[in-house]
């Protein structure tokens, strides 16, 4: 019988102090100010970049911060029931991956948009976004897309390979993991390296080690893709 390993603590919350910024060291300033209220403001801040470039990461971490600081988040991805009201407690509404939107959900985009910048209530709300295009390129209905570009518009970039691995790194330390030169080698090697995609093999080796109680090794990691 095989031991089931719980999920309980394997994956932390993403950090703005968690994030190893290289390029985007402007946006991760900026959204420091930001989720510390000294940047809170009705005019908004979008982030583009491909994929892997940490948009999402930086957004949780947004979000974690203001939590931290007792404030209420209204959050809208492309899993985000399409229908989901404006909540007049929210301080501050968070929209990821905006290109992924369809009909229905940019209209809740925009009608989340206009409570936040310019509510009834007067008190107006912070508004971030991302997405991978600038907004001018993004295919999104006219009153959306130009909103969401007439703020502060920062471009992400991707870690070269050696912050990649110090980001791995510092990852794996945080789930209590060993990740050895070797293994780290062999996965860059081999898999994608796009960051998200990273996080997300990290979780199931630090998984699958658990469950099977071995360290994470070059064989570990073959077992496991023998097992998937």
């Amino acid at each position: 019988m095989k031991q089931i390993a719980l999920d309980i603590g394997l994956t932390p919350e993403p950090t703005l102090a968690g994030f190893l910024a290289g390029r985007n060291e402007a946006a991760l300033q900026h959204l420091r100010l930001w989720s510390e209220g000294a940047a809170r403001s009705p005019v908004p801040t979008y982030l583009w970049g491909p994929e892997g470039a940490g948009k999402t990461h930086l957004l949780r971490a947004a979000r974690q911060a203001l939590l931290e600081r007792g404030a209420q988040v209204g959050w809208l991805d492309a899993d985000t029931p399409a229908a989901t009201a404006f909540d007049d407690a929210w301080d501050a509404v968070l929209m990821d991956d905006v290109q992924l939107y369809g009909a229905e959900r940019q209209h809740t985009a925009f009608n989340w948009f206009i409570n936040a910048v310019s509510p009834p209530s007067g008190r107006p709300r912070a508004v971030l976004a991302t997405g991978r295009l600038p907004p001018a390129d993004l295919a999104l209905r006219e009153d959306l897309r130009t909103r969401l570009g007439w703020g502060h518009v920062f471009e992400l970039h991707m870690l070269p390979e050696t912050e990649m691995r110090a980001v791995l790194r510092r990852a794996a330390d945080a789930r209590g993991v060993f990740l050895s030169d070797e293994v780290m080698d062999f996965v860059l090697r081999r898999f994608s390296r796009e960051l998200g995609s990273l996080m997300r093999l990290l979780d199931q080796l630090d998984r699958y080690a658990l469950r099977t109680q071995r360290a994470i090794t070059i064989p570990l990691v073959k077992s496991m893709l023998q097992d998937e």
